[in-house]
């Protein structure tokens, strides 16, 4: 993955750091295709296109502080053309410069690279905030790896697991997300600034050079075809944001339903004064939760949009942007946002061990019975085994008597297996599988993807 040069830290963006609310505010737009425009004129100096003061003072002009917010935005409610009005305040504070300002560039190229230039920044946010979920679930897998649990199908209980093999399941998901992630930023974090339809009209032989140049000074990878239709890449990127959601969404689902006070396995620490409801006292809802389910279930659904953005006319399509533009606008600073609130989540979430296990036995040693059957099957072949169970526990039952009581008084089970035997075989916590060996590798899978995205994030 490609980060950032120095000299493109965005030090003239007003406001700071960015936030998911402030990552395509006006202010940040405009920064980002001044940065862009002073990254032009440097390459284009380097190979004498334009002389070198020129490029030092476009650098020096190009700020939003320089040219003015509000003078700016004046100026493009008069052109409704953004970076033409960009440019042109851009060469007035460029002084002498300005006749070199924006030298063979069209508006699509300024606002497309401006635009992935903002959505790297995001991407490096969202995985850091990744991480930091990551290193959350591998703490509980590794604490919970031998925490007996139900495991449900058809949310009914079907195998007796541990919450950490419940945790591994989560975790191998979302490190798919995140290696789905990768290629579509690998894909998108590439420069479209080919001119006007992306042949290099205006820069001639020497704009493949120019090009090649300038990707290399912005980090991004370099092109055939740096066109302005290049909107696929903005489709893909948000795909794969889209398809995280889905992971984060159903991490969450289940969160929330173990949440249940039928269930009651999870809950979420809030701190002392929380109301839960403003009319039922007894009642203290969830909070985390259910705003990381909501941002991802919108997130989620702007997969459809995104699939329609990719479909550009001929070599560029202003109300196919436009509808990208909308599209971005909500769906990058929303992931960003989704993956900080799902590490707080997890960060809040605990786990009531007691009543997992109490859980388990509501059906007094029914969740293991095919833990019985395997036992029985050596000596009576598979297919008799599971029916020789399935009926016997289909026999009228005394009350109060158990499953464990009433298989171990089955006479045809009874001829294979001791009543020792029957009740050892029927224990949910002898009958957990691989799940403590998964839990642990999965632990370690979390600590490793999360190294990586950090090692992503710092450049190296």
């Amino acid at each position: 993955m490609n980060s950032p040069v120095s000299g493109l830290e965005h030090s003239g963006r007003p406001g700071g750091a960015l936030t998911p609310q402030t990552l395509f505010s006006r202010e940040s737009l405009w920064q980002s295709w001044l940065d862009v425009e002073a990254a032009l004129a440097e390459i284009q100096a380097e190979m004498g296109m334009i002389p070198d003061w020129a490029a030092t003072q476009i650098r020096r002009a190009a700020t939003v502080d320089q040219i003015g917010a509000d003078v700016l935005e004046r100026h493009i409610r008069r052109t409704m053309a953004p970076v033409m009005s960009l440019t042109r305040l851009l060469a007035e504070a460029a002084g002498e410069a300005g006749s070199y300002v924006h030298w063979g560039a069209t508006t699509q190229n300024v606002m497309q690279t401006g635009r992935i230039l903002l959505i790297r920044e995001a991407d490096e946010a969202i995985r850091t905030n990744l991480a930091t979920g990551l290193q959350l679930l591998a703490g509980l897998a590794d604490e919970h790896a031998t925490t007996l649990m139900a495991g449900r199908t058809n949310r009914q209980h079907a195998l007796p697991i541990t919450f950490g093999f419940k945790v591994a399941g989560w975790i191998e998901e979302l490190g798919r997300a995140v290696q789905r992630l990768d290629g579509g930023a690998d894909r998108l974090f590439s420069l479209p600034f080919g001119g006007a339809v992306g042949a290099f009209h205006a820069y001639g032989p020497e704009g493949q050079e120019l090009h090649r140049r300038l990707a290399e000074r912005l980090g991004l990878r370099d092109l055939l075809v740096p066109g302005r239709a290049v909107n696929d890449l903005f489709a893909d990127y948000v795909i794969q944001l889209c398809l995280l959601a889905m992971t984060i969404e159903r991490i969450a689902g289940e969160i929330y339903l173990l949440m249940t006070q039928e269930v009651g396995e999870l809950a979420e620490r809030l701190e002392e004064g929380t109301v839960g409801s403003s009319t039922m006292p007894h009642k203290i809802n969830p909070k985390f939760v259910v705003r990381v389910l909501s941002e991802a279930a919108e997130l989620r659904n702007m997969s459809a949009m995104a699939l329609e953005t990719g479909r550009t006319s001929h070599e560029g399509d202003a109300a196919v942007n436009q509808l990208l533009g909308s599209m971005l606008d909500r769906a990058v600073p929303l992931a960003w946002q989704l993956t900080e609130g799902f590490h707080v989540l997890l960060s809040r979430t605990s786990v009531d061990v007691a009543r997992m296990e109490r859980n388990t036995r509501l059906t007094q040693g029914g969740i293991a019975t095919e833990n019985l059957m395997m036992k029985l099957a050596p000596r009576t072949g598979r297919a008799k085994a599971h029916d020789m169970v399935h009926h016997a526990l289909g026999k009228p039952r005394a009350d109060g008597e158990s499953v464990v009581e009433i298989l171990q008084s089955d006479a045809a089970i009874s001829d294979h297996l001791t009543r020792d035997e029957i009740r050892l075989a029927l224990d949910p916590a002898e009958y957990c599988g691989d799940s403590e060996r998964i839990a642990r590798e999965a632990a370690d899978m979390a600590r490793a993807i999360a190294d990586r995205l950090g090692l992503v994030r710092s450049g190296t």
